[in-house]
């Protein structure tokens, strides 16, 4: 079921927001050689307890999870790309590292995701993709305008990855976010302008555009949950919790 938002509670999500975005930035800042991706999952882990807010993450387990996540933060290092559990892994050089985070914050949730690279990029391809993946959230997000159509957030976000030559997988895209982390509408990465759900002032989504180097396909890794790309290439991710209101698009998840 899709729920608006009433101004006052698009006001209310804000915080959660906030937060997320405060977690993100922080982790991004700690990226380097060495560090691991257990120690990253960590630091949020002392943040959400800090702030007294709640995971989205440890106790998730939809149908296409093996178990319950077990962790707070989703980390996708190179060929991963969605859903990456954290394990016992020091990050190194050139690595292209997703973090995905989620959080409720007085019973409201956000979500959003960034890619950077550690150190030195292994080549501009890696590079590349990363702004490929940003230029089309970006683009999804200008898209988000009251009075359109879903399919047109889904539309700029493929165009922008078909101009760049990146394939489309629409099985995992965006959703609907409001007191829980997955919620109605599903929000492909790739659609008809002018079809789908119309877009009115309330509505609550994550856009999160997502590709691969040289292929659309992945496949689980054993450990469940892992998503990966079936040829071995580089992977990104960008995604944003965006309000659409009376005056356009409201970004709860900006990071300063």
């Amino acid at each position: 079921m899709i729920e608006l938002k009433t101004p006052a509670e698009i006001e209310q999500m804000r915080p959660a927001g906030a937060f997320v975005a405060e977690v993100l930035t922080e982790l991004a800042a700690r990226v380097a050689v060495g560090v691991n991706l257990l120690k990253l999952d960590q630091i949020a882990h002392d943040m959400i307890r800090a702030r007294g807010a709640e995971s989205c993450y440890i106790d998730y387990h939809p149908s296409f999870g093996a178990s319950p996540f077990g962790k707070v933060l989703c980390t996708s290092v190179n060929d991963a790309v969605l859903h990456g559990l954290p394990f016992d892994y020091a990050l190194r050089e050139g690595d292209v590292v997703s973090l995905d985070f989620a959080a409720s914050v007085d019973g409201w949730v956000s979500d959003s995701a960034l890619t950077v690279i550690v150190g030195t990029p292994r080549s501009p391809e890696d590079t590349r993709l990363i702004e490929v993946t940003t230029e089309a959230l970006a683009a999804g997000i200008a898209a988000a305008q009251p009075g359109g159509r879903l399919g047109d957030i889904s539309a700029a976000i493929g165009a922008v990855a078909s101009a760049a030559g990146y394939g489309i997988n629409t099985d995992f895209g965006g959703h609907g976010v409001g007191r829980t982390m997955h919620g109605d509408p599903h929000v492909p990465n790739n659609g008809r302008a002018g079809r789908g759900l119309p877009l009115r002032p309330g509505l609550v989504i994550a856009i999160e555009p997502w590709f691969l180097e040289s292929t659309d396909k992945i496949y689980t890794d054993k450990d469940g949950w892992t998503l990966r790309s079936a040829d071995g290439s580089t992977g990104a991710h960008m995604e944003h919790t965006v309000a659409i209101t009376e005056s356009g698009p409201l970004v709860l998840t900006a990071r300063s």
